[in-house]
């Protein structure tokens, strides 16, 4: 079975609907992962999915913030929503996939880590200092270490970009909320204390440049490519194999009244 996935921070799914629209019409992934969707659940625009065969559909959303939902043409077995640091934001949501009788289940998980505000000090500032903590509870949390052969995947903006070339300049950033060195450290303990692959990484070299976010502060974000990989897709060592195709479509990002993210998919074989 061929399963094509995608994740997107939308920045308000109401106001990006018809973006969100275009790209299901020409990609046709099985499912998407939505972040940042800024809208309660009984706002969401399920109509507009539903008329373009997204049946399923498993939201956590919140007024005005935040917000996570899961668009998908394939059935789920089950949905589940975790709180992180105690705090009833929506942040996480997780789908799991009926598989044949031979098969683990696939299960998905779907997360918005908290941005962190913009100086990079917990002692300053508290929503770095939950942004911290929130990378530590996902290091720690059980569920999201998958073992032999369960087939997990975990997508979403994670907010850090991790490795040098995963910012358009790493000596400029490394002082900068996204890639200082402790935001860093934590995303890639997470990442190795869960055992998971990053398929960026996997398949695209570490000296090579890859960006998924570009700022609204530039009045043209294509001048200099100032960009940054916030948004990640990870494996568990299961579906490894199962990888086919890694994309990031750029060219998202100039659509009319785009969000600063652009969408990520991955193709597997499974």
């Amino acid at each position: 079975m061929r399963f094509t996935l995608s994740t997107w921070n939308i920045n308000s799914v109401r106001l990006r609907i018809d973006l969100v629209a275009k790209f299901l019409k020409v990609q046709q992934p099985d499912v998407l992962c939505l972040q940042e969707t800024k809208c309660p659940d009984d706002a969401f625009p399920l109509k507009q999915f539903r008329r373009l065969g997204y049946e399923h559909i498993a939201l956590n959303g919140q007024k005005g913030y935040h917000g996570v939902a899961v668009i998908s043409k394939l059935p789920f077995a089950s949905t589940e929503i975790r709180s992180f640091c105690d705090n009833l934001d929506s942040r996480h949501i997780s789908v799991s996939f009926a598989a044949e009788s031979t098969k683990a289940p696939l299960l998905l998980h779907n997360f918005y880590v908290p941005a962190g505000g913009d100086v990079p000090d917990p002692e300053l500032n508290p929503k770095f200092a939950h942004k911290l903590s929130f990378l530590d509870e996902i290091r720690e949390c059980a569920p999201l270490h998958p073992q032999g052969d369960q087939r997990h995947i975990l997508v979403g903006d994670l907010n850090v970009a991790p490795h040098e070339h995963d910012v358009w300049s790493h000596k400029q950033l490394l002082k900068v909320v996204s890639h200082t060195p402790i935001e860093c450290e934590k995303l890639l303990a997470a990442q190795q204390h869960g055992n998971w692959i990053d398929v960026a990484r996997d398949r695209i070299p570490l000296d090579q440049k890859v960006y998924t976010w570009w700022s609204y502060r530039a009045a043209d974000w294509t001048v200099g490519n100032r960009g940054r990989r916030l948004d990640h897709i990870w494996v568990s060592p299961a579906l490894r194999g199962s990888v086919q195709d890694f994309s990031i479509l750029r060219d998202a990002r100039s659509w009319e009244r785009p969000s600063d993210h652009v969408p990520v998919t991955t193709v597997l074989e499974l």
